[in-house]
């Protein structure tokens, strides 16, 4: 946002002073110094309208200059803490049942998480994201970025039955949190969505409680479906071991509620400082000032104008 201001407004008022000196005032000598200091305050003569122009454009700049002209310039230093985020997603066999979307039931639950996955991406602006991806094995499909189309690329990318038909969720879990291991970010999160029961990992139950315990990355856990096919009672407790919460997704609409709660819970932090800036501007008047009054003499003494 910008202002403009003076900041001697009342020295404007000279001009008036200008103005009755030319009406009212008789010069009775010159100076020996500035021998046309007189013809300021003198009135127009016979053909002098040129000259007493640039006199009098000359005197208003000098005091615009005097009266300090500033431009105040406002605007927001915001200072943004971005997250790192590892999205873990079931690419089991299991996610290929329909009927998930109740307004596009022959959409199969994969598809419905994809579209899901890539809008809480693209709303993610300065978060650093991953994604994990498992079904009998767990790797990695995209390293931490910033680029979210990119990432979303990745998500619409990916392929049932790629990784196997069953489910290793302890394992896609040690996997997501090596990720975040190294990561200098204030947050870390990871969001581990599925549909079934873990029959596949090769890393213990207990092992992962105890790494989820001891680690500072926060957990949030999704079982989509039905509550028979997963098993709730593991993803909350995993979830509350890592200060996360669990959430359980029926359909589409469900789990697009579920990930935009993630999505203000994790808010980005904005640390918003309000910056003044104070640009002066009186060299401008003052240098056309001079320059017009120079011209005002020239004219006058070398042209008798």
């Amino acid at each position: 946002m910008n202002h403009f201001s003076f900041e001697y407004p009342w020295l404007l008022g000279l001009v008036f002073i200008f103005l009755f000196c030319a009406k009212f005032c008789k010069i009775k000598g010159r100076s020996i110094y500035f021998p046309h200091l007189d013809s300021l305050f003198l009135g127009a003569t016979k053909h002098s309208y040129f000259p007493m122009l640039l006199k009098w454009l000359g005197i208003v700049l000098a005091l615009v200059a005097l009266a300090s002209p500033i431009l105040t310039t406002e605007y927001s230093n915001s200072k943004k803490e971005g997250r790192d985020i590892v999205l873990i997603i079931d690419t089991s066999d299991s996610m290929r049942q329909q009927g998930f979307d109740v307004n596009n039931p022959l959409k199969n639950k994969f598809e419905v998480v994809q579209e899901v996955a890539s809008d809480f991406v693209a709303k993610r602006k300065n978060d650093r994201i991953g994604l994990v991806t498992f079904a009998d094995i767990a790797f990695v499909s995209s390293p931490l970025t910033f680029e979210s189309k990119f990432l979303q690329q990745i998500i619409q990318m990916q392929r049932l039955g790629i990784a196997g038909k069953r489910t290793a969720i302890n394992d896609a879990l040690v996997q997501s949190y090596s990720m975040l291991e190294n990561s200098k970010a204030k947050s870390k999160i990871a969001i581990l969505l599925t549909d079934g029961v873990d029959n596949m990992s090769q890393v213990t139950v207990e092992d992962v409680k105890s790494l989820v315990e001891k680690s500072v990355v926060k957990l949030y856990t999704i079982g989509i479906g039905s509550t028979r096919d997963y098993d709730a009672k593991y993803l909350t407790q995993i979830a509350k071991a890592g200060n996360g919460e669990a959430y359980g997704a029926r359909n589409s609409a469900m789990l697009s509620q579920i990930y935009e709660k993630i999505d203000q819970l994790e808010a980005t932090e904005i640390d918003d400082k309000k910056v003044v800036k104070h640009t002066y501007l009186f060299v401008y008047p003052l240098f056309l000032s001079v320059l017009l009054l120079l011209l005002f003499v020239y004219f006058r003494t070398m042209k008798g104008v």
